[in-house]
């Protein structure tokens, strides 16, 4: 489970700092219980964000039985993935 609130930290954090190795590198240290992981956004396919920012989407991963997948449910997660999304420019 992930509470809201820890979403909306990482939120922050990465809105501040950029999504990068350093900044992943700081939300593992101060998150440990927690999985992070990052792609490009158009990697995700037609899954949906969890929460849509800037920049950047988050979706909610569930890794409970051995295989990770994504899932919409907060109370089923145990990771977060970072999703960069490049501007259509």
């Amino acid at each position: 489970m992930i509470e809201a609130v820890r979403i909306q930290q990482v939120a922050e954090i990465v809105r501040r700092a950029g999504l990068n190795e350093q900044t992943l590198a700081a939300l593992r240290e101060h998150f440990a219980d927690l999985h992070f992981t990052h792609c490009l956004d158009d990697d995700v396919g037609a899954a949906e964000p969890f929460q849509a920012t800037d920049g950047f989407n988050i979706y909610l991963v569930d890794g409970r039985d051995h295989c990770l997948k994504l899932t919409t449910d907060p109370e089923a997660a145990t990771g977060l993935l970072l999703a960069q999304v490049e501007d259509a420019a």
